[in-house]
C-alpha cells in the first residue's frame, strides 16, 4: 500500500517491509511496476526483505529494483519476527539516511 500512495500523500520515502513481490509459486504475477512507481515519481525505496520470503526472494526484488532504491536481505521468510534484530537495524539505517 505504501508504494501506491506515496507519491501522492507526499511521502518522504517508503520502507517496505517483505515486499510481496508476486504470489508464492506464481513469479509471473510480478507486482514489479508497483514497486517501481514510488521512484518514478522521486520518492526512494528501501526494501527489507527474507531470503527466502517465497513472495520473492532479495535477489527476485533486485531484479526489479529501479537503480537507487535500496535492497537488504535479512534471514527469514515473510514473516520476519525471527529476525527481529536485522529488521530492526535495517529500518533504523533506512530511516537514518532519509533527508
Amino acid at each position: 500500500m505504501a508504494c501506491r500512495t506515496a507519491a501522492g500523500l507526499g511521502a518522504a520515502a517508503v520502507l517496505a517491509l517483505s515486499f510481496p513481490l508476486h504470489p508464492p509459486g506464481r513469479p509471473e504475477r510480478t507486482r514489479a511496476a508497483e514497486l517501481a512507481a514510488p521512484s518514478a515519481a522521486g520518492v526512494p525505496v528501501h526494501v527489507v526483505q527474507g531470503r527466502s520470503d517465497p513472495f520473492g526472494t532479495p535477489e527476485e526484488v533486485a531484479a526489479v529494483l529501479p537503480a537507487g532504491c535500496r535492497l537488504t536481505p535479512v534471514d527469514g521468510p515473510h514473516a520476519l519476527e525471527r529476525s527481529a534484530p536485522a529488521v530492526t537495524a535495517a529500518a533504523l539505517a533506512a530511516l537514518a539516511s532519509v533527508p
